[in-house]
């Protein structure tokens, strides 16, 4: 159903704007009121501060610690009365390790090799190499790029009312997964995305690269159904400002739009020097008025490049130049109308009937609708490679403050600057001619800024271990939660950037750790000194991501196709259109496109997810998101019992066991209680990691004797043989790890 009374709104005034042009009207600006009661602390708080390089502990009468971050960890075990768990075993670890660091169940054959080099060269080797073969593939930078994509709010739609689709958005997700393949230091990442636009380049590859860095600051929800120009650029500013904030600072700066910060130091003032920086900012997302989207947003074109996937489809030279045509003889109209109304009012003439909301909307759709097909094609009808981004605005602006964060009541201008509660000993001048992105990049990737390194350290420490040095990750302030080791924190931060704010070696330092190596068993006394497990005296038990669930089935059931697709469903199948509800094809799979290919890679369209992705707890990809939530509900398990994914993924496993089983040299002397031993080792393994003990090697045997019949009724054995398949999905354990 089509939504005209915001666009009746706005295109009254267009066409009244002449009639009442001979009364006028004046907005009176409104100073900031003071009746707010400001409470916010100053910049005292940890947070605030420098990062200290603290002393490492020692303790000469133990061997348990192997690293600096043990160290750290003992010392405060010590001092509660406390002692690290055993460690876990081999197997479990090495299928920690795999989950961790690209997302994928270990293969039998991986399992025995890395049981026969522990056997060999030892732990500390054969942990050692996994962990720096599997930091130089490529699924490492899918697993360790979706966790930034969660900060990143990372969509292909608007969302909110109208949820018209990004086309392009699949770039900046190709490019955050090639930058974490490609060990891109931490703080160049954050520089290309906030100021790539700004940063020199040698080819038009590296142009075109920077240029999709940029979709950071563009591919965050929009209300695309706001009538209100002035009210459509202040919000996207403000989500732009909290997006940045929260997701490398983890501050909430944005919550000084409508008056000063309530729990920290950052005043109006900070807020509306930022706005400024982002008002003299262009976005580009790629969106053109339509009857269900009122706000066009320009494409950015990127320099044309060999082999550039482009996917909206070209037109003829002659149908460029029919559109420009039809473009101009809109154009003509809506100028003629106006004058029109502009004749009659000077008149005295009644003019309502010259241009009416009808003519409005009509002259505003079709142009629209034009507008977006020649965005798309050059003057020869060739489509034009495209993306979303940002760009230098065309005039430097500073913002005026706003009472109450509202557009009608503007009070003093305030010139672009950085927030004021945090001061480094550097300078950063904001120039007329310049936005002030690059200087706000250059401020947060400072090596001595106090927040940038030590909330992506936490970061990282939350996906190795479960939670976070500061639990909240997204929340350094006051009403977060406080470091549990902020020695070590500061540590791993100053580490972070002495080693050139390398994430792999970062990863790598904690992965190695005596810490990461514990077990997940339960210890009465300990859990009743620390139930939340703050103090590390074990690894705690996690529910795998929705990505992982799935992936795993795919990879396990050897279906998983591990090559990038091209582009993305939405540029390929969907195209710029409204998703809502009612409005995207309801003939597509419930996980959009039946697709093989890792899940990092399925369509992320705000507010119609993928049901793998949604049921599991997927990231809300309207908020920046460091910690997701992990329920347990009824609606998973219907999930697992019922799903056409998995069913399918069960069969295929059961037929991929059955076949290896049936080829392998002794079948033929099996007898059938042995050929059935077979399939369920091998299956638990596959699915596990481990071998059954007895228990499940006897309820698993009772349940496959009771329901199979002979070897020759093949299709039946299947059917079973895959309803336990299912079952070991369904299982906890493989939706965990230890």
């Amino acid at each position: 159903m089509l939504n005209t009374k915001g666009f009746a709104l706005r295109l009254i005034s267009e066409a009244l704007l002449l009639t009442i042009v001979a009364y006028g009207f004046v907005l009176t600006p409104c100073v900031r009121s003071d009746d707010y009661s400001y409470l916010a602390t100053d910049a005292k708080y940890w947070s605030y501060q420098p990062s200290i390089r603290p002393t490492v502990p020692s303790n000469e009468k133990t061997t348990w610690p192997k690293s600096d971050i043990d160290q750290f960890i003992f010392e405060k075990l010590v001092a509660a009365g406390l002692s690290p768990s055993p460690d876990a075993s081999p197997t479990t670890l090495f299928r920690r390790v795999c989950f961790d660091l690209v997302g994928l169940p270990p293969k039998a054959d991986e399992i025995e090799r890395f049981l026969d080099r522990v056997q060999t060269d030892g732990l500390e080797t054969a942990l050692g190499g996994t962990v720096d073969r599997l930091l130089e593939t490529d699924a490492f930078g899918e697993r360790w790029g979706r966790h930034w994509l969660d900060v990143a709010r990372f969509a292909e739609s608007s969302g909110k009312e109208a949820n018209i689709t990004f086309p392009y958005a699949w770039r900046y997700r190709d490019y955050v997964i090639d930058c974490f393949n490609d060990n891109v230091p931490f703080d160049r990442f954050i520089l290309e995305q906030i100021a790539g636009d700004l940063l020199p380049y040698e080819s038009d590859a590296e142009r075109a690269r920077l240029l999709n860095a940029t979709g950071y600051l563009a591919l965050g929800p929009k209300n695309l159904d706001e009538a209100n120009k002035m009210q459509f650029e202040a919000d996207l500013i403000d989500e732009q400002i909290d997006s940045i904030s929260r997701g490398i600072v983890a501050h909430s700066i944005a919550c000084a739009r409508c008056h000063d910060h309530r729990s920290e130091p950052y005043t109006m003032e900070d807020y509306y020097g930022l706005a400024g920086i982002f008002a003299s900012t262009k976005t580009y997302f790629g969106t053109f008025v339509t009857p269900a989207n009122q706000v066009g947003g320009d494409p950015l074109m990127l320099p044309p490049l060999d082999g550039q996937q482009v996917f909206q489809k070209g037109i003829s030279a002659e149908k460029v130049s029919e559109l420009k045509a039809d473009l101009a003889s809109l154009k003509k109209e809506g100028e003629d109308k106006r004058a029109e109304v502009m004749k009659a009012a000077l008149e005295g003439r009644d003019a309502s009937e010259i241009f009416t909301i009808r003519d409005a909307l009509r002259i505003v759709w079709r142009s629209g609708g034009i507008e977006g097909q020649l965005e798309k094609v050059d003057d020869d009808g060739k489509p034009l490679p495209l993306t979303m981004g940002v760009l230098e605005g065309g005039k430097m602006i500073d913002a005026p403050l706003l009472d109450r964060g509202d557009i009608h009541a503007p009070g003093d201008v305030v010139s672009r600057r950085l927030p004021a509660p945090i001061q480094l000993n550097a300078i950063f001048n904001i120039t007329p001619d310049q936005s002030g992105r690059l200087e706000l990049a250059k401020w947060l990737t400072h090596p001595k800024h106090p927040l940038t390194s030590r909330v992506f350290v936490n970061r990282v420490w939350h996906h190795l271990l479960g939670a976070g040095i500061v639990s909240t990750v997204d929340n350094f302030e006051s009403t977060g939660q406080a470091p549990s080791h902020p020695e070590l924190l500061d540590h791993l931060a100053l580490q972070f950037v002495d080693d050139a704010w390398c994430v792999k070696k970062l990863i790598r330092r904690i992965v190695l750790s005596h810490t990461y190596r514990q077990s997940s068993s339960f210890n009465q006394v300990a859990f009743d000194a620390d139930p939340d497990n703050r103090l590390l005296w074990r690894v705690s038990k996690r529910r795998l991501d929705a990505e992982v669930i799935r992936d795993s089935m795919l990879a396990v059931s050897r279906e998983l196709d591990m090559k990038r697709p091209d582009g993305s469903l939405v540029a390929t199948v969907i195209g710029d259109r409204p998703v809502s509800l009612l409005g995207l094809d309801q003939s597509l799979p419930t996980d959009m496109d039946g697709a093989v290919y890792r899940s990092v890679y399925l369509p992320v369209l705000r507010d119609k997810l993928p049901d793998a992705l949604a049921i599991f707890d997927f990231a809300e990809p309207s908020l920046v998101t460091g910690a997701r939530e992990t329920t347990n509900v009824p609606v998973q398990a219907l999930f697992l019992m019922n799903s056409p994914f998995v069913l399918a993924r069960s069969q295929a496993l059961a037929e991929r066991i059955i076949k290896r089983v049936s080829e392998e040299q002794d079948s033929k002397s099996l007898a059938r209680d042995e050929r059935i031993d077979r399939i369920i080792r091998i299956t638990f393994v596959d699915c596990l990691g481990r071998s059954p003990d007895e228990v499940e090697m006897g309820l698993a045997k009772a349940f496959l004797e009771q329901k199979m019949l002979t070897d020759d009724e093949e299709g039946k054995e299947i059917k079973m043989v895959a309803s336990y398949c299912q079952a070991l999905f369904a299982s906890a354990e493989f939706r965990n790890v230890d």
